[in-house]
């Protein structure tokens, strides 16, 4: 094998890479190369083949044809194991952490060489010390169950885990929308240590959705489009308007359309009341009929728990949550309370829906495929086939389909958790105008998201903080300085 040098410093090479799933040509005859100390982006609007090409480079998925070089040295029999024992390390974007296990445990898994006697130990502090590095105050202990952590907190382990190192080098990290269940703080704690990191000689690939953070933190970006690279440049050469132009959006501005507020606030019905269970005082949260609204603050502070007391309170009695309609959930984390991974794409839209698909005692196919195809149309799912198990497709088109689902529902109240995680801008700004639209018909929605491009489309926001609601803006006093100022408030 030959080494990377300074006369060859490329990482990784990849030459007229195609896939193929059945007739559907996901990857059509791709060139990429990866240099030794650097970044690179790589942008493209879901299903552009972004993580299938990510795949491939880990081994994961055999190419249907094309050519895989690292360091120099051509891979006629690539795979998993072979490119770890390269130094190649991927954080996919749907996270593939054993939810049984302990964080340690987790760790040993990419790790076989740590064996023996106290093995547990050694792999504890191998994860720890990573966590310390990368995420200062993490609060992950070694030996908690993953299932017991936050998706965030899972995030942060298998980001550390990919940067651990035993007996195999490390030369190449690929983050597949890395900061997508990450809070702000969090999100600058992770790609402050990417920059050190290649600076020091590493090298990453960066997936994000988030042009901001390829444009500041790439050296080079790659865009990608219907299975091909439409772009390769160096990251000075790209402003955030040629990006969205480059990837093919119809929306090119820097903030999404004014959102329609609901004017008059407090004089339509109200549909939600609730309190945090860490809320001493009278401090509410109120959505009335058509208002979007949104929770803040740093990820883990008491927000989802919110949501999912708002969505069971429609099915039985609480003290601190009333509702007066019933609820849907889009949620974040697809893979544990979203999806159903057996069933198709049609099944998992119209699931919420069953009554309305009746015809006598039984459900009518034709009317499943009839919404089913309605709310591709309207969403933009891209399937050649909605019969297809749900998990053909990509993560943000995953999330397309559980965002159909709670629209096409008769749920007068949307609860969202997170729910742009994985989605690309061009349909984020279309989710966002959907959004609007129901609201102005009289949905409401509740929206939690550590983004404050997706909060100025809510008309008033609720901030939290270790439980409970610190801050009420409203639109007008929405800014970053407000958000941060109470996310760092501390509470009695």
């Amino acid at each position: 094998m030959t080494s990377v040098t300074a006369a060859n410093p490329e990482v990784v090479r990849l030459a007229a890479v195609t896939k193929n799933f059945g007739a559907v040509r996901a990857l059509a005859g791709v060139d990429l190369m990866v240099d030794s100390g650097a970044c690179l982006g790589l942008v493209g609007h879901n299903g552009a083949g972004k993580s299938t090409l990510m795949h491939v480079l880990a081994g994961t998925l055999l190419p249907s044809s094309g050519e895989i070089a690292i360091g120099g040295a051509r891979q006629d029999s690539y795979s998993v194991t072979l490119a770890q024992q390269l130094g190649i390390r991927c954080v996919f974007q749907e996270l593939s952490l054993c939810p049984n296990l302990t964080v340690a445990e987790n760790t040993r898994i990419l790790h076989p060489s740590i064996r023996g006697i106290g093995w547990r130990r050694r792999a504890g502090r191998l994860i720890i010390d990573r966590l310390d590095a990368i995420f200062p105050g993490h609060g992950i202990a070694a030996e908690t169950i993953v299932a017991d952590l936050s998706i965030s907190r899972r995030q942060m382990v298998e980001i550390a885990r990919a940067f651990s190192v035993t007996d195999a080098p490390l030369k190449l990290v690929i983050l597949d929308e890395p900061t997508s269940s990450l809070d702000a703080d969090t999100a600058g704690q992770l790609l402050s240590f990417v920059r050190r990191f290649v600076a020091e000689g590493g090298s990453v690939i960066l997936i994000s959705h988030i042009l901001g953070e390829i444009l500041g933190n790439s050296d080079r970006i790659v865009v990608m489009r219907d299975g091909q690279v439409v772009a390769s440049e160096q990251a000075k050469a790209f402003d955030r308007a040629r990006l969205v132009e480059t990837m093919g959006s119809t929306h090119a501005t820097d903030q999404p359309p004014p959102a329609t507020l609901a004017q008059n606030r407090g004089q339509t019905p109200i549909m939600v009341r609730a309190r945090p269970k860490s809320q001493a005082d009278r401090t509410d949260l109120v959505a009335h009929q058509g208002e979007i609204i949104g929770l803040a603050g740093f990820s883990g502070h008491g927000q989802t728990e919110l949501l999912i007391e708002v969505f069971d309170a429609a099915s039985r009695n609480t003290t601190r949550t009333t509702v007066a309609a019933p609820v849907a959930l889009v949620a974040g984390d697809r893979q544990t309370d979203g999806v159903f991974p057996l069933w198709s794409i049609a099944e998992n839209i119209t699931i919420r829906s069953l009554a309305a698909l009746r015809r006598g005692m039984l459900i009518s196919p034709t009317r499943e495929a009839a919404m089913a195809e309605d709310w591709k149309q309207r969403i933009g799912i891209r399937s050649p086939n909605l019969g297809n198990p749900i998990l053909s497709l990509s993560g943000g088109n995953q999330q397309k389909a559980l965002f159909a689902r709670a629209l096409g529902s008769d749920a007068r109240i949307v609860v969202m958790d997170d729910p742009m995680r994985g989605v690309d801008i061009g349909t984020k700004l279309d989710v966002y105008d959907l959004i609007r639209g129901e609201a102005a018909a009289g949905r409401t929605f509740l929206w939690y998201t550590t983004e404050l491009e997706e909060l100025q489309n809510c008309d008033h926001v609720y901030v939290f903080r270790h439980g409970r609601i610190v801050a009420d803006l409203g639109r007008a006093d929405l800014t970053e300085q407000q958000l941060i100022r109470a996310s760092f408030q501390d509470v009695a």
